[in-house]
């Protein structure tokens, strides 16, 4: 299981440009201005395939295949390009200080980092900028500007509800609030899927990235009721039924929905606000195999590449890729994202996040018995 399922590290931001920067035209074909060896050269996506065919492999980090449904992405290239492929899972921190510490041995081609590790990489300056084909069609909260980095696929916050245990699951903060059931977040000290639930709340109470006070404020209410539990919610405690309502990721939600019983859970976005973070690709600077890692990226952000995410219950970037109807009914519906936002100031977050584990300690953790 990939280190981000838990979403543990901390968001941190910690520039190097490279100069050379890529632009396409959303078609998937037309040309598109890459870091070659020869930077006044131009190559096509075709030149890029054939390079990457030539290459034969893709080094991947954090990338492995039982998270997002890598696996059928890397089949398919294969498939496809004939490109064999490896995978050693690290930490977003990991895949940056590895890329660094390769430099002049690299191994790695690309790696997959929550969207504030793409800038730290950027900054440490070892990243290749790449927009792909499907530029202009990945918001712009979701790319750097030069294509160091590019989100494939995003995360919600989101409920999870064992109905078998909460019979009219909630469809608001406020529902929340006024139930009569157990919570659990994992522990917002060290997980950073559990900081970004305090900032859903904060949010949809009228804060921000900046303002986390709203957010620390409704926990402390259920702490206070004796309704909050501060623990990793597992899978294994969700199947024994000892979890009513556990707030996560919209898509370890669903994974955990579809592996123990669809009918028994339900995932909902609380309709106030929430916050939607992303992951993204960045390939390495220092790739041994650079045109395999640009036509990985290429493929990841492709309708069959993002409908692979969606298999996996990421959602995916693009808002113009339809997804298989089988795939689509497993998805929480579109509507219930409309007050989801995504993180515009990354450096406030920063300094705000820094903070919360002591504000939690001292505005929660001190209410439950």
């Amino acid at each position: 299981m990939k280190k981000h399922l838990s979403w543990k590290a901390v968001l941190l931001i910690s520039t190097i440009a490279l100069g050379i920067t890529a632009c396409g035209s959303g078609q998937g074909s037309a040309p598109i201005a890459t870091n070659s060896p020869d930077p006044a050269k131009e190559q096509t996506l075709e030149e890029i395939v054939n390079l990457a065919k030539q290459e034969g492999k893709v080094v991947s980090v954090g990338m492995p295949d039982d998270w997002a449904n890598w696996i059928e992405t890397w089949g398919d290239i294969k498939t496809k390009y004939g490109l064999s492929h490896t995978d050693t899972d690290l930490t977003s921190s990991e895949e940056i200080a590895k890329f660094d510490a390769e430099k002049n041995n690299p191994t790695a081609d690309i790696g997959d980092v929550g969207i504030a590790f793409g800038k730290i990489a950027k900054e440490k300056g070892v990243t290749m900028p790449y927009k792909t084909s499907y530029w202009n069609d990945i918001p712009e909260w979701a790319k750097d500007k030069d294509g160091h980095y590019l989100v494939d696929y995003q995360g919600t916050i989101a409920v999870l509800i064992d109905k078998s245990q909460v019979k009219n699951p909630p469809k608001t903060w406020e529902d929340i609030e006024k139930g009569d059931y157990k919570v659990q977040i994992s522990d917002v000290t060290k997980s950073s899927q559990a900081q970004m639930g305090v900032l859903a709340s904060a949010i949809a109470h009228g804060g921000n990235e900046g303002n986390i006070e709203p957010g620390l404020s409704f926990f402390s209410k259920l702490a206070k009721q004796n309704r909050l539990v501060a623990k990793d919610p597992t899978k294994a405690a969700l199947e024994k039924g000892e979890i009513p309502i556990a707030i996560l990721w919209d898509f370890v939600a669903l994974g955990f929905k579809d592996q123990i019983d669809p009918n028994r859970f339900e995932v909902n976005i609380m309709q106030e606000g929430s916050v939607i973070g992303g992951y993204t690709t960045i390939i390495n600077k220092y790739a041994p195999h650079p045109n395999a890692a640009k036509l990985a990226r290429e493929f990841i952000l492709s309708d069959e590449g993002q409908i692979n995410l969606a298999k996996g219950f990421a959602r995916p970037i693009r808002d113009n890729v339809k997804l298989p109807e089988e795939i689509a009914k497993k998805m929480i519906p579109k509507e219930q994202y409309r007050n989801a936002k995504p993180i515009t100031d990354y450096k406030l977050w920063d300094e705000t996040s820094k903070k919360i584990p002591q504000l939690w300690q001292e505005q929660v953790l001190v209410h439950i018995k």
